[in-house]
């Protein structure tokens, strides 16, 4: 087989004009198969052998069909080639062809080990017929390898993309997370143009991404509407960039889907209408301030009623600017306990009116998201008139208290409570009153004088009245009324006086 190889080349030498001798040693930095039409492997340079995982000509097989059992070849796709449709044999057939990619694997092997790009040149004779068969191969394993593993992460990405080629804006590869995204399938979508499937249709800059996808520039993010399978839109931001892909100029598209944040931007604003209707439907005055500087923005109908400020005379001022609380003092307290604590609930306090009148008030507050911005919620109820009638009620039970012993006690507990709320002051303890101490107050609660008390306990007056002072510091109270209804509440006066024994 040797001598017939050197044979045939000799003949080559002979009658191969210098052009096709050019075109053979251009192509001999790659892997070079010399075939004799009569199917029969001439010659391979280390190139084409080593790219065979081979020493010798004879390692390739002596002719096409030794070669076609020795080797296994497929397309990238996986489609085994069937005989006929081995690069080596389309050759012999006289065709010609440029960069056809194959994988190659030796026989009985399922993995490829190389993958080869492949062109053809047919050298012909005077009469222009086929004199030899030339196959030019470039080893592109590893480039290949680098295109597969970015393929694998191109998949595996959750973030949606798709590749389109630049030549006619076909796309060519979808990710699962663009389908997953869309809702397309991936055989309706591949093939199609970047027009088609609308990319950039309702997008914020059209003009810029269709002159950068002509000139194959990068297109910067922008926001741009898709139409899904379903016929509904999907809000997304978008983005190009240049890539080479399976040997041509491409296009990775990206995305991002903002399709949550509108629904959470929707959800909020109909959450914000919501609260403004029930904020100035509210008969209970509120108002909204910052949560820094207690700057007032915004404040309901029932606010401006009860203080006579208008709306915009509030926005743009603090509660210190308008002078809002009775004292500076006051203002201070309340600010800085929501700032401490983040809410206050049912907080006595004086709200001053437009023309300067002081309203007794109950207050509480509450931060609060608005519009993305942490807010105080101010709720002031009115309790002017209430309280002016405890005040008018507990003057009533002063005045008739020198003989109180008619009240029932659950009556005089509920007034009771009324003093203690309307005072403030922290409950005294029973504890805090001496036996002598509780005795006088005692025999106070069934009606006795300070003389009758004194007869009783067997004290001077002026023993008696030293003691009712002190039971005056003790529980917070300046008259004897107040302290008849205090020691009624703690039940001081359930029977008739016994005196302690005395030794």
């Amino acid at each position: 087989m040797a001598d017939k190889a050197a044979a045939n080349l000799a003949g080559i030498r002979d009658v191969a004009d210098l052009g096709n001798l050019q075109l053979v040693v251009a192509g001999l930095s790659e892997g070079v198969l010399l075939i004799d039409p009569d199917q029969t492997i001439l010659w391979a340079n280390d190139a084409a052998l080593q790219m065979h995982g081979v020493a010798t000509l004879d390692g390739l097989g002596g002719t096409v069909d030794d070669y076609r059992r020795r080797f296994e070849l497929r397309y990238r796709n996986n489609h085994k080639l069937d005989a006929g449709e081995y690069p080596i044999e389309r050759v012999i057939s006289g065709e010609t062809f440029n960069e056809v990619t194959v994988e190659v694997a030796p026989a009985g092997e399922n993995e490829a080990r190389w993958v080869h790009q492949i062109r053809s040149i047919v050298l012909v004779d005077k009469e222009g017929e086929p004199e030899c068969l030339v196959l030019v191969m470039l080893d592109v394993t590893e480039r290949a390898d680098a295109e597969e593993r970015f393929s694998q992460a191109f998949n595996a990405n959750p973030a949606p993309a798709l590749i389109g080629r630049l030549s006619d804006l076909r796309i060519i590869k979808a990710n699962q997370g663009f389908l997953d995204m869309t809702g397309f399938e991936r055989d309706r979508l591949v093939g199609r143009t970047v027009y088609e499937v609308d990319l950039f249709g309702r997008a914020a800059h059209r003009e810029v991404a269709h002159e950068r996808l002509a000139e194959g520039r990068a297109v910067p993010q922008m926001e741009s509407e898709l139409t899904l399978p379903d016929g509904t839109d999907k809000l997304v931001i978008l983005a190009g960039q240049p890539i080479d892909y399976a040997d041509q100029n491409c296009m990775l598209f990206t995305f991002a889907d903002l399709e949550p944040r509108r629904k959470a931007e929707t959800a909020m604003r109909h959450s914000e209408e919501r609260f403004q209707q029930a904020f100035q439907l509210a008969p209970v005055a509120m108002v909204v301030a910052s949560r820094k500087r207690h700057m007032l923005f915004h404040a309901n109908r029932a606010f401006q009623d009860l203080t006579g400020y208008a709306d915009d005379h509030l926005v743009g001022h603090t509660a210190g600017e308008i002078m809002l609380w009775d004292t500076a003092a006051t203002r201070r307290r309340l600010e800085e306990h929501v700032e401490t604590i983040g809410s206050i609930r049912n907080v006595d306090a004086k709200v001053r009116m437009s023309d300067g009148g002081l309203l007794d008030c109950l207050v509480s507050a509450a931060t609060v998201d608005m519009a993305g911005d942490v807010s105080v919620l101010w709720v002031i109820q009115d309790i002017t008139e209430r309280r002016q009638s405890e005040l008018e009620l507990v003057t009533a039970i002063e005045t008739v208290m020198a003989d109180a012993s008619w009240f029932s006690r659950n009556v005089v507990e509920k007034l009771a409570n009324l003093r203690a709320q309307q005072s403030g002051a922290p409950a005294k303890e029973i504890t805090e009153l001496t036996a002598r101490e509780k005795e006088v107050l005692s025999l106070a609660c069934q009606g006795e004088d300070d003389a009758a008390i004194a007869l009783t306990l067997g004290m001077s007056r002026t023993t008696v009245r030293n003691h009712v002072s002190r039971i005056y510091g003790k529980i917070g109270v300046n008259k004897r009324g107040a302290a008849i209804v205090w020691a009624r509440e703690r039940g001081l006066a359930k029977a008739p006086f016994r005196p302690a024994s005395r030794s």
